[in-house]
């Protein structure tokens, strides 16, 4: 049966308060997948109030009940595996071959290496005559967005399960139902009554409510920066903690004794994977001025081997963006950007050739790009690269930080040491050298407008606990 049109509270799905709806979208058709329902207040106040009481016992249970829970929560996430797959495509458009990959398996993940953290998590320490305790920070709310929705749903939901907290998760409206199958393999893992709560909504009208509301104790948005300011600005009255993790404009440093072939052409895939919808994309290329059209060479021709098209055909590589609004809006930057002096490469305006309808943007390489411009000041969230030159390695590190964002960097290199050095200059909370594999123990969050607090394994842990210094605990 399905439960889009309810909520998962207190151990339950429910009918929600009100009447309103709102239609899930497929970007790649532009027709009506299906209807969610849409919370209110009251529906706030209820999942919240679920929490408050499951958290009096759950903050209680041991490291082991809280480990072998989470070993059935990672079981049942991976019997659904396939009807996430199929979720993260209707709902977002996502390539079948990158749902697989990546949309998919990250929130397993997560799952799993914020398990294994907590095996060896020291919750408590004895300190001169004291005793310092980290305890669980209480009812959680948790806004997701939906460009890696269950990426943000699993760092947000695993660490508050490892902790003993208790959550509220308000996913985004445009892409819910991967967010519903999750609500459900907790239902199926037997996670206790209220300890996890699902209500869908608007930011104004369920994310804004839980944010700002006296019973919450802490809460973690992952979106845009404008968005994070609402929240923060909303939960301020309350005094609460507030985990963000926001926009990005990351830059990417191709230095002049890097692979440039392999370098620029992976920068190219990189910043272009999910459609360029991802917060750390590196759409900032930097590369030396005297290889500047060698570089726009190698970029024009990667993204032309990239298949833009059908997300349920094996072999394409972009699917659409995920809304209109968010088509008009690359689309404006696009026009923005050429009307600014930047020029074309490959790409441009409009849909990809032989595609009219769904919401697909040509992959888009800029060159000629100044720092000044909107292009490179402005998070994108579409596949568009923009490719810059520097004279010297001191302008390309002054330029990488040039921004109000500090989510993540990168830099390429053959001399791992050179890299090092100057991946140490880099104000970002994430740079990555030469590109590995990812890796959801190590921590991500941002510096500047790019937020505050750390996810991932025992760093996402952190910001669901309080501490307690207990003086006089020893004799």
């Amino acid at each position: 049966m399905s439960h889009h049109r309810k909520f998962f509270i207190d151990g339950a799905w429910v009918e929600p308060d009100g009447r309103e709806t709102l239609d899930v979208i497929n970007p790649a058709t532009e027709e009506v997948v299906t209807a969610i329902a849409l919370g209110q207040a009251s529906d706030v106040d209820k999942a919240v109030a679920a929490a408050r009481r499951a958290f009096e016992s759950f903050s209680l249970t041991t490291r082991e009940e809280r480990l072998a829970l989470m070993e059935r929560v990672l079981e049942c996430y991976r019997a659904r595996a396939d009807d996430l797959v199929e979720a993260v495509m209707s709902e977002m458009g996502a390539p079948l071959k990158l749902a697989r990959s990546a949309q998919v398996p990250v929130g397993a993940s997560h799952i799993s290496n914020t398990r294994k953290a907590l095996e060896n998590f020291e919750f408590s320490e004895e300190r001169n005559k004291g005793l310092i305790v980290r305890e669980p920070i209480g009812v959680c709310a948790l806004i997701t967005p939906w460009n890696w929705p269950l990426n943000q749903i699993a760092a947000k939901v695993a660490p508050a399960l490892a902790t003993g907290c208790t959550v509220v998760l308000k996913p985004s409206e445009i892409a819910p139902l991967s967010a519903i199958i999750f609500a459900e393999i907790m239902e199926e893992a037997g996670v206790p009554p209220g300890v996890f709560n699902l209500v869908n909504g608007t930011g104004p009208d369920v994310g804004q409510v839980m944010a700002g509301h006296k019973e919450v104790d802490m809460v973690s948005f992952t979106g845009s920066t404008r968005a994070g300011i609402i929240v923060a600005k909303t939960a301020a009255d309350t005094v609460k903690r507030v985990c963000q993790e926001l926009g990005g404009k990351s830059p990417n440093i191709v230095l002049e004794d890097a692979d440039f072939e392999k370098a620029v052409a992976g920068g190219v895939r990189s910043c272009f994977q999910n459609s360029g919808q991802s917060c750390d994309a590196p759409t900032r290329m930097l590369v030396p001025a005297a290889r500047r059209d060698e570089a726009l060479e190698i970029a024009r021709k990667a993204a032309l081997t990239l298949k833009v098209g059908d997300p349920r055909a094996e072999d394409t590589d972009l699917g659409p963006v995920v809304s209109r609004q968010q088509y008009d809006k690359i689309q404006g930057l696009i026009e923005t950007a050429i009307s600014e002096g930047a020029t074309v490469a490959v790409g441009g305006p409009g849909r990809p050739d032989g595609i009219n309808h769904g919401y697909y943007v040509k992959p888009t390489v800029f060159g000629h790009v100044d720092n000044a411009m909107t292009i490179a000041r402005e998070e994108v969230f579409g596949p568009v690269l923009s490719v810059l030159s520097y004279q010297s390695e001191e302008e390309a590190i002054a330029i990488a930080n040039d921004t109000p964002f500090g989510l993540a960097a990168y830099v390429q290199s053959s001399d791992l040491d050179h890299a090092r050095k100057v991946a140490a200059r880099l104000r970002a909370g994430n740079v990555t050298i030469n590109d590995p594999d990812w890796d959801t123990a190590i921590p991500f969050g941002g510096y500047k407008q790019s937020g505050n607090g750390r996810e991932f394994a025992d760093w996402g842990m952190e910001d669901f606990l309080e501490i307690k210094g207990i003086r006089g605990y020893t004799a």
